[in-house]
């Protein structure tokens, strides 16, 4: 996940508007959470680890792992168990791991939950109080929608929004994992077409904590060339800063839904310097009005702004 701010774009402008509605529910009258926004992008909600909190998390489609710092983690005592491999925008690190009593948002609930604990320093910049991120771990086994426009989270165990939901089903792809055995859950991966690739289709992650579209090494295949910003500087979970341009506006079609002038970045790095992924690039939620993804099923409903 990332922290930059958002590019100019009048299509991910509009993601920043209020909902209207002042009752806003979810679909099938599933249980809400409300929930605020970091950055304009990243969805923060409250959780409750253990029977106590509750505290901020960021909810993180991207992650494989929910997460604690490592403050939350003395606060709760809890008990280092070994280490895991964890692969992110350009970094690979080992963090160290344990297992929660209980991990609860809203009225749902993992028990005995693997954490990893690691330092997220890099989003407290932007808000100190995020001391955690709930990952895919939790969310596999829900349908999960993201509201953007009424800013709620809806979780379903039951399939109850599923009757409810309009729109054409997007079907999952399910790519061969990276080796060296690295923790992964099955990840939210759509393909997409870029104006700038014509060649193939890309495979984009749905990532509810990143803040910009971003592209991995695929500057070979792009036709003609994209041309860059003036380079933009970040810091990642590692600590180490990354350098990264900013791509010329593209064109971004998914299924039936085609965005204009999508600005994506790039991180600027030697082959050596990027771990090797299992997708192309990164595609922030927030850049439509609501996700709908069903975990089981494999599939995803997008509606745009």
């Amino acid at each position: 996940m990332l922290t930059f701010q958002w590019l100019a774009s009048t299509t991910l402008a509009a993601a920043i508007l209020p909902g209207l509605h002042a009752e806003p529910h979810c679909p099938g009258d599933v249980a809400s959470l409300r929930f605020r926004l970091v950055q304009r992008s990243q969805i923060i909600v409250p959780i409750a680890i253990n029977h106590t909190g509750p505290y901020d998390f960021l909810v993180d489609t991207g992650a494989q792992v929910s997460i604690v710092d490592p403050a939350l983690a003395a606060e709760l005592h809890l008990k280092m168990e070994g280490t895991v491999g964890f692969v992110g925008v350009s970094f690979r690190t080992h963090p160290s791991f344990s297992h929660l009593e209980i991990l609860e948002a809203g009225s749902h609930a993992s028990a005995n939950a693997l954490v990893v604990v690691q330092n997220l320093g890099y989003l407290q910049v932007a808000d100190p109080h995020i001391h955690g991120i709930l990952g895919g771990d939790f969310l596999k086994h829900l349908d999960v929608l993201i509201d953007n426009a009424h800013g709620i989270l809806c979780l379903d165990d039951a399939k109850i929004m599923q009757t409810e939901v309009r729109g054409k089903h997007i079907a999952l792809v399910t790519p061969p994992h990276p080796e060296g055995g690295v923790l992964s859950t099955e990840p939210v991966i759509i393909p997409a077409h870029l104006s700038g690739v014509p060649a193939r289709p890309l495979l984009l992650l749905l990532d509810s904590g990143i803040t910009t579209p971003l592209l991995y090494d695929i500057g070979k295949e792009v036709a003609g060339g994209f041309s860059v910003s003036v380079p933009i500087h970040d810091r990642g979970p590692d600590g180490m800063e990354r350098v990264f341009s900013v791509l010329a506006p593209q064109d971004l079609q998914i299924g039936t839904l085609t965005f204009h002038r999508i600005s994506f970045i790039t991180p600027i790095a030697t082959r050596k310097d990027v771990p090797k992924v299992e997708v192309d690039g990164l595609l922030p939620t927030v850049l439509f009005r609501r996700v709908y993804i069903s975990y089981a099923d494999r599939f995803v409903v997008l509606e745009p702004w």
